[in-house]
């Protein structure tokens, strides 16, 4: 893709994960943090990991979104809505951001295989909602666990994506199959979203009691279902 992408929230394991996947496709790669120094510091790993000549860099998270229009929010959802109101002066009209978050009860002490109840019906509801007009807003990566996008090889997980918004849409599923291994499918609409974070309750479950690091495969569509196929 010609655009950089930014990750923000980007040294966490599921942000420098969905980081090294791009660096590695060749895709120019901003890691945001709260701290500029430690997201300097996530780029630098990666790129002793993907060489030298990858195009991957970190700063401070408003830093990050005025440098790119394509933003991954990959954050926990404890400060999922306290970040976005801090962003939300550096969001431009016609930007995407693609939300990650899952709201696991893990976060607030709870069991990491339940779900937390979100007012407006899911994470990425909550975004929209938040988010200046004209900033579209897209579901997707909350089913890719970061032990698997940190390993070697292909991922072995589809990537459903959700958004109101077609052209987006397609958008984040042609970044999305930029990971190799990675199929990734329309979803449907935004509100959609909140079934894919019940979902990854449901992964973390089998992770815990089968000692695994599980995705998922949506099996029985015509191949032109699958972008990246």
């Amino acid at each position: 893709m010609a655009r950089p992408i930014a990750v923000l929230g980007g040294t966490g394991p599921e942000g420098s994960g969905l980081a090294l996947r791009w660096a590695q496709a060749g895709e120019t790669v901003i890691i945001g943090s709260r701290d500029a120094q430690r997201a300097q510091a996530a780029a630098d790993t990666i790129k002793q990991r993907v060489g030298s000549a990858a195009a991957i860099s970190g700063t401070e998270n408003v830093a990050a979104c005025a440098a790119a229009d394509l933003l991954v929010l990959t954050i926990p959802f404890e400060g999922h809505a306290t970040v976005l109101k801090h962003l939300k002066p550096a969001l431009r009209p016609g930007s995407i951001v693609v939300d990650a978050t899952v709201p696991l009860a893990a976060s607030v002490g709870g069991r990491a295989s339940r779900t937390l109840g979100v007012w407006q019906g899911s994470a990425a509801q909550e975004t929209a909602e938040l988010v200046p007009p004209g900033v579209l807003v897209v579901a997707a990566f909350q089913n890719v666990g970061a032990e698997m996008l940190h390993a070697d090889g292909p991922v072995d997980c589809d990537v459903v994506v959700c958004s109101d918004d077609a052209e987006a849409g397609r958008t984040v599923r042609s970044l999305a199959s930029r990971i190799s291994g990675v199929r990734a499918i329309d979803g449907g609409k935004l509100e959609n979203a909140r079934i894919l974070e019940q979902v990854t309750a449901l992964l973390v479950g089998l992770n815990i009691r089968h000692k695994g690091h599980s995705g998922i495969r949506i099996t029985g569509l015509p191949r032109s279902a699958y972008t990246g196929a």
